[in-house]
Order: C-alpha cells, then structure tokens, then sequence
C-alpha cells in the first residue's frame, strides 16, 4: 500500500459523522493502513463535541492489533486572529490538531482577512495540520500561506473530499494546483486527508490524486507514504 495514513477522519461524536472508533479503525485494518488518525470536530461546530471529550482521550489505545492509532482534533478557526475553539488544557491532551475554516464558526471573509486567519492559527504551538485550505468560499494569497506552513512547521492538506462533486467545498481544483506547486517549489510536505464522515470513505484519496499528478507533486513530499516522516514532522512543532 502506498499511502500508509490517514489523520482526517470522524465518528458520530462529530454530529454529523455515520461511524464508530471500533468501525473506523476496523476497516483501517481491513484496508492495510499503518496509521489511523481520528479527528473529531472541535465543540463550536454544531451538535459536535465538548471540551471533556477531548480531555479524555487518553482512556483510548493507539493500538489495535498491528495497526497505530492516533487521536487527534479538526479546530474551528473562529476569527482573522486564528483563535480556535478549544483552550490549552484539553489540546495538550490530543495526539495533532488540524485547523480548519468551517462557515458555521466563521464567516468567509477577504483574501487578506482569510490568509491571516490561517497563518495566526499555523502559530498556535498545538496546530499541526490545516484543513482543507483550498476551499473555494474562503479565497487565500496562497504564496503567503506556503511560506507560513514551512515557517511554522506546519503541514497543508490535500482534502480528499473537497473534490468530491457533492462536496459544499468543490471548485478548489485551481487553487490545490497552485498550492502544490509552491509547496513542490519550496520542497515542504503536504498531507493527503480523505475528511471520512462514514468509515467507507477511510483512505480514499481518489478525488485528490488526480490534482497531485496534474500538479507533478513528488510522491517523497506526500507525507502519507511514511509514518515515521509523519511523526517525526509532528514532534518538531
């Protein structure tokens, strides 16, 4: 299997996910993944999650049988400040933490306004990945936001399910393209997301791949194809 991991996926504590961990991680297994990143929604997104459940994931194993797990977190970015919605105590509890901007917690600003949203949540120490960047409603100065990624050690996702055609986020094409190449032009890693809300959809990254290969991304600068690249990248921050 070439892409080994899968850090952006949910479960019913979502609200609006369909699966279990026991149903997520069984099928990880079923589909040889090495490593399983679980990210549930962080508590302003609507019927999701509060600050406890996060606390509490260290009640949880990272491994079932020969497969790794990892809990982690999908933040909502409420502002241009890039203050998120989780305070210190329950992120130093989590395994990562990706960042995202979601319209029910923030409302689709500037370019300039969207770009330091995201560049001020890249400074959060506890911010490892962000979500979905290219998201056509919220327009980026993206040269800006690749040279905050490598600054702040921070790994920009290629989301599986934004390209899908039912996806609210479709329309990105262009926009991940270019991404891609300032990131293949800067050598700094990207990250491969299928954004799973059913366990079906665990280490599908059909949609993307298309705009890898379009974009000449090299596969060494796909960070999915080593978990110990992966973790490493992560310790660093």
């Amino acid at each position: 299997m070439e892409y080994l991991l899968d850090l952006h996926t949910h479960t019913v504590a979502s609200g609006h996910a369909y699966s279990t961990v026991k149903e997520n991680v069984e099928y990880a297994q079923q589909i040889g993944l090495s490593l399983l990143g679980i990210s549930d929604h962080a508590p302003a997104m609507p019927n999701s999650t509060q600050e406890f459940f996060f606390a509490n994931l260290g009640v949880l194993p990272r491994k079932f049988g020969e497969l790794d797990v990892m809990f982690g977190v999908e933040l909502n970015i409420m502002d241009y400040d890039g203050n998120v919605d989780l305070k210190k105590w329950p992120l130093e509890r989590v395994d990562y933490a990706i960042a995202s901007l979601h319209p029910p917690c923030i409302h689709p600003g500037t370019a300039e306004e969207n770009t330091a949203a995201l560049i001020n949540a890249m400074k959060n120490p506890y911010v490892n990945i962000i979500g979905h960047p290219c998201d056509p409603r919220y327009p980026l100065d993206i040269a800006a936001v690749v040279r905050a990624a490598e600054e702040n050690n921070v790994l920009l996702e290629i989301n599986n399910a934004s390209y899908n055609p039912a996806n609210s986020r479709k329309g990105g094409d262009d926009a991940t393209v270019k991404l891609l190449l300032e990131c293949k032009k800067r050598g700094l890693p990207v990250i491969l997301g299928s954004d799973a809300h059913f366990y079906a959809s665990i280490g599908d990254f059909s949609y993307a791949l298309p705009l890898i290969e379009r974009a000449g991304m090299p596969k060494e600068l796909i960070i999915n194809r080593s978990v110990e690249k992966l973790l490493d990248f992560i310790a660093k921050k």
